[in-house]
């Protein structure tokens, strides 16, 4: 018979960035915090790609730690190699990407979750969630407590569920299935049918990863370095920069070619994905090797990136050649590649299949819509990718702390970080593949760049107890000093004077012909804030970053103030909330299929239910006029 091992206030099940992310945001909140995990080594851990970051996925990472989370700390502590991406373009996109030693990436972060005050670790399989019915709600429950495999219950307030991959989950290459986890690991069997039968709907994905080869059977010879920055760039805001100026590591590019083309077309069919033995939807957006040769076939040749798996070991991550097919397919294909003609395989690449949730299952807090107290981040909500998951993992955490101490949620919108985009995508749209965050997804992107997360997210942070006095008083200090400077060059002017012209043709820039102000003068393409010190004596010292957002803003201000109108129209129909009760049978006008999707999802703005597949604008249109005269009947 079941015993009560211990009460707790939250249970996070699973270990992986998600779940890391979730457990620590609940401790620190002061709540006693238990995290299971199927391994305890296993916390944390990056069974795929060996880096944190790129594009899109970099601003999540500083959106994260702006917020109060762990993710940009470690890898700063733990990186071998960094580079900031997409330099050559605008801002927007600038993305910071760094290859992690992966060995030590866990450990660090195993290090900080273990001397966590209020968090526990714990190495075991969570079998069933354990609720009740909530009295005078029909249909809804609430969260009471989980049950392990060895029968203990431990009784909680809140559950927030980060299985990642591992719910009943099997490895793939060619016709060899295993079922387990990622990187052999035992997979989690029993959670499921416990998720069906409190109504949950679930869905099968698919991912997969390259395999890794010992470094010391590769010729770098013949491929192209790839080194890191000069200057490196940290992820967090309180990591300091001279800190993180470190000898680093290169990654090398190579490519496939019409040998290694045909080798895959001549074994498709041992192929798990074109054998239909996969029944899993795998993610467009990172294709394995057989999928690009077929659906790109008129390309004569993909990169290759090796990438090195950390300093305490040979392996080396074979990027861009994810692949399911058979033992004997794969080294034939590898070793067609330049460089790799004697490669020898460390871990065969495999696809992984597992359950996850249709996330439109969940309120745009993370938490269930009839089962209170339980929340859901990471790939089990449908997305992939480390960073992702962790994003997900924090607001899970955040949202299950403020649920027990009756504050209200933190919901980011679209127009307030990726973290918003990422989470609306999820709760909205009908994903029907692995989830990955891009830029060209956020509406807003020149106002969530990456340099100023801080500027934007700090604060919500500090409100939820994420972010101490200290760094919240550094990011007040700094937003201050960014205004003082961009209205002292808007109002500091310089005349067509000799000294002046000259300055400008020796930048060949256009000279004066009247007087301009240095604000002006910056906007100009050739001209820059370092530059015009010249002719600026009263320029005082400011820190790198805030001259940065000065230039910034001063260089994209028409197109930063076209975007924030853009927001305010944006945020008037986010704000025009809708009634949780509201009954779409009494909106008259309404087409049968917006009633359909309106009542499944139920929506708590007008901005969310115009997101909404299946709702036209004319449907919106009906809506806000039936919302200004709206009079509930029950509530």
């Amino acid at each position: 018979m079941a015993q009560v091992m211990e009460r707790v206030d939250v249970c996070v099940v699973g270990a992986g960035h998600a779940g890391c992310e979730a457990a620590l945001a609940c401790a620190r909140m002061g709540l006693e915090t238990v995290i299971f995990t199927v391994s305890a080594d296993s916390i944390a851990l990056m069974p795929c790609n060996p880096n944190i970051g790129g594009s899109s996925k970099g601003h999540l990472v500083r959106e994260l730690d702006a917020l109060g989370g762990e993710m940009g700390k470690n890898i700063d502590k733990t990186f071998i190699q960094s580079k900031m991406l997409n330099v050559s373009k605008g801002p927007a996109v600038h993305s910071l990407r760094a290859q992690a030693d992966k060995a030590q990436y866990t450990a660090q972060m195993r290090r900080i979750l273990e001397n966590q005050e209020h968090l526990t670790i714990k190495q075991a399989e969570v079998c069933e969630l354990l609720t009740e019915e909530i009295e005078g709600e029909a249909g809804k429950k609430r969260i009471t407590g989980v049950r392990i495999f060895t029968d203990m219950i431990y009784e909680c307030r809140a559950v927030i569920l980060c299985t990642g991959t591992y719910l009943n989950a099997r490895c793939l290459c060619g016709e060899a299935i295993t079922h387990t986890g990622p990187n052999g690991l035992q997979s989690a069997v029993h959670l499921t049918d416990c998720l069906k039968k409190l109504g949950i709907q679930m869905k099968r994905f698919k991912t997969g990863t390259p395999a890794r080869m010992d470094g010391r059977t590769i010729d770098f010879s013949k491929m192209e370095e790839q080194p890191g920055d000069e200057r490196v760039v940290p992820f967090s805001f309180s990591t300091d920069p001279e800190s993180v100026q470190k000898p680093q590591v290169s990654c090398w590019l190579t490519y496939t070619n019409e040998k290694t083309h045909e080798i895959i077309r001549a074994n498709l069919d041992r192929s798990p994905i074109y054998a239909g033995i996969i029944e899993g939807t795998g993610p467009r957006y990172c294709p394995s090797i057989e999928d690009k040769v077929v659906k790109f076939s008129d390309k004569p040749r993909h990169q290759v990136f090796l990438e090195p798996e950390g300093l305490s070991t040979n392996e080396m991550y074979v990027g861009g050649m994810s692949s399911s097919l058979p033992e004997d397919v794969q080294l034939a294909m590898y070793r067609s590649v330049p460089g790799l003609e004697h490669c020898k395989i460390v871990r065969n690449a495999y696809a992984i299949e597992y359950d996850c949730i249709d996330a439109r299952q969940l309120y745009p807090s993370l938490e269930f819509r009839q089962i209170r107290g339980l929340f859901s981040a990471g790939q089990f909500n449908g997305s992939s990718g480390y960073e992702e998951a962790a994003a997900q993992g924090l607001i899970a955490g955040i949202n299950a702390s403020l649920r027990l101490m009756g504050r209200e949620p933190v919901i980011l919108d679209r127009s307030q970080a990726y973290i918003g985009v990422l989470i609306d995508d999820l709760i909205t749209k009908d994903n029907r593949e692995p989830y990955r965050m891009m830029t060209s997804r956020a509406e807003y992107r020149l106002l969530l760049r990456q340099d100023n997360a801080d500027l934007r997210l700090r604060e919500i942070g500090y409100q939820a107890g994420l972010v101490s006095e200290e760094e919240y008083r550094a990011v007040c200090c700094k937003k201050e000093q960014i205004k003082k400077e961009v209205m002292r060059l808007k109002e500091t002017m310089v005349g067509a004077s000799a000294p002046i012209q000259e300055f400008l043709t020796r930048h060949e820039s256009s000279p004066l012909k009247t007087a301009a102000s240095l604000a002006e003068l910056i906007c100009r393409p050739e001209l820059s804030y370092e530059l015009l010190a010249e002719i600026d004596p009263a320029r005082q010292k400011l820190p790198a970053d805030v001259i940065e957002q000065v230039e910034i803003e001063l260089k994209y201000e028409g197109y930063i103030g076209r975007q924030r109108k853009q927001v305010e129209q944006f945020k008037r129909m986010e704000e025009k909330k809708i009634p949780q009760w509201l009954d779409y049978d009494e909106v008259p006008s309404l087409r049968l299929e917006a009633r359909q999707k309106l009542k499944e999802f139920r929506p708590v703005s007008v901005g969310q239910a115009s997101r909404i597949s299946g709702v036209s604008p004319a449907d919106i249109s009906v809506l806000l006029v039936f919302l200004e005269h709206y009079v509930p009947t029950v509530k």
